[in-house]
């Protein structure tokens, strides 16, 4: 059972499959869910614009969805992809770019 947000919304980890890289964070919602279960791409909820999107549309930076997995609680989901391009809106691989807060 997952367990959605007051706003109907879950994050999603998207993580590269091979490599174990996390990649970026997003959000969804259940039909942004079904949409990347039933379509093999990775299709978010954009909190900002209020609308759905799927990653690469614009970029061609797409997601090509591999597995996805809900953690022990239900309320975050783990997405493992084969991206091709860069993840991060910014053109970088992954949207942690190294900012390191361990010292913060």
């Amino acid at each position: 059972m997952l367990n959605f947000n007051a706003d109907g919304l879950i994050p999603a980890v998207i993580q590269q499959h091979d490599t174990g890289e996390v990649l970026m964070v997003g959000y969804m919602d259940a039909t942004a869910l079904e949409r990347t279960l039933t379509s093999g791409r990775v299709w978010f909820w954009s909190r900002s614009r209020g609308e759905y999107w799927r990653k690469g549309d614009t970029s061609g930076h797409v997601q090509h969805v591999k597995s996805v997995a809900a953690d022990c609680d239900g309320d975050a989901l783990l997405v493992k992809v084969d991206q091709v391009g860069p993840a991060c809106h910014t053109g970088t691989r992954t949207c942690f770019d190294g900012r390191d807060l361990t010292h913060w």
